[in-house]
């Protein structure tokens, strides 16, 4: 993923902050994220979630608000209409870049500003809401005392998380003007309303007001036991993971045609945390997979090793090699089951005859069904021309370039 640092114009005239995140690879669609209230564009669930998407070809434009964050402005002087227009100028940018977006992920009170803007934009297929309220107006409860002196005086300042903002009269004006139902029964859109149970900001009955008021597609997640700002790593890895599996199939992404050489594509290892070795593994748009490293050598083990991966290669080849010609035969095979260890061991305990060490694969086989002692012995054969276990066993060449 590479990281574009871009200004556009907001609203008011003022230039607001925003990272265009972009695949490695291919470009196949175009993700647009809106932050929750008063928090901005880099939280932990904005960053995971742009990452895997990129990961995945869907390129993904976050931005800071008029007034937070790195955008100009005052946020005394917006409203909830005025981030639904920032929301808009944010889809004019991209399609003027001739990637109009087709997928609005929204998280809190950007949830329900991503909910009014869908229809304004044309483009959008897939609509996804984090923790977002069912009402704007529910934003007041959490500066419920300040309430009156911001009708009496225009405008305070309050304290939200130890930090201090400006809050205007035309805000809280602006977020009364009722609940989402409207918008979200003519929202063309397929939707995900993902919540989490046990969000002491948020509460989950907002989920279910929105889910009940948005006609199919429409689809629910819980997000279990998450934080309204789902700051915990392993929470947005799983936020991310659905939305990228969710928001595919809705925005028909296609498989770019493999490079000369490569009839089965680029699979592409993209780092997914730079603080430790979780990688997102991406083979065309819809095949994804983790890698990581045991949490002993500084990993988190949320994935399988890279050799993890090699033993993983061999034991499903070895495995479809093995039906593919029991199926040709007619013979009884009712199950295959491959296990695979990876050591490393001197050469000569391979049969080699130098000292040097050599990696070992130990595949242990497991075959079901009414087979003859013949046929298991030949199947044994079989496994060993699995193409994954020649070009193990043969030497092979890495070319490498500097992209």
């Amino acid at each position: 993923m590479t990281t574009e640092r871009i200004n556009f114009e907001g609203h008011g005239g003022h230039d607001l902050a925003a990272r265009l995140d972009m695949p490695d690879g291919p470009h196949l669609a175009t993700a647009l994220f809106a932050h929750c209230f008063t928090c901005g564009k880099d939280i932990v669930a904005a960053r995971r979630i742009a990452t895997r998407l990129a990961a995945m070809g869907i390129a993904v434009l976050r931005f800071d608000f008029t007034g937070l964050g790195h955008s100009e402005g005052e946020f005394a002087n917006t409203s909830f209409s005025s981030n639904i227009d920032d929301l808009l100028r944010a889809a004019n940018y991209l399609e003027g870049r001739g990637m109009a977006p087709g997928l609005l992920i929204g998280h809190s009170l950007g949830g329900a500003a991503v909910i009014r803007a869908a229809s304004q934009i044309d483009s959008v297929k897939a609509v996804v809401t984090l923790g977002a309220p069912h009402d704007p107006a529910h934003v007041t409860h959490n500066f419920s005392d300040a309430l009156p002196r911001i009708a009496e005086q225009g405008a305070a300042e309050v304290d939200l998380g130890g930090r201090k903002f400006c809050i205007g009269r035309e805000f809280i004006e602006d977020v009364r003007a009722g609940p989402l139902d409207q918008a979200l029964a003519g929202m063309r859109a397929a939707l995900l309303v993902m919540h989490a149970p046990r969000d002491a900001v948020v509460g989950v009955d907002n989920a279910t007001a929105i889910f009940s008021a948005k006609k199919h597609p429409k689809s629910f997640v819980t997000l279990d036991d998450a934080d309204h700002l789902i700051t915990r790593a392993e929470d947005a890895e799983y936020a991310a993971g659905v939305i990228a599996a969710w928001s595919g199939k809705y925005l028909n992404l296609r498989a770019p045609t493999p490079p000369p050489g490569a009839p089965e594509g680029i699979v592409r290892a993209s780092e997914a945390d730079a603080n430790g070795f979780l990688q997102d593994i991406q083979s065309g748009p819809h095949h994804h997979a983790l890698a990581d490293e045991p949490v002993a050598y500084g990993g988190t083990n949320r994935g399988m090793s890279p050799y993890g991966f090699m033993a993983a290669g061999l034991a499903a080849c070895t495995s479809m090699t093995i039906r593919m010609y029991a199926r040709r035969k007619g013979w009884p095979l009712e199950h295959v089951s491959v296990d695979v260890s990876h050591d490393k061991v001197h050469a000569q305990d391979a049969g080699g005859a130098t000292g040097d060490k050599v990696d070992r694969f130990t595949r242990r086989i497991r075959l079901d069904g009414e087979l003859d002692k013949d046929q298991r012995a030949r199947l044994l054969e079989i496994a060993d021309r699995c193409p994954v276990h020649r070009t193990l066993e043969r030497a092979s060449s890495v070319k490498t370039e500097l992209a």
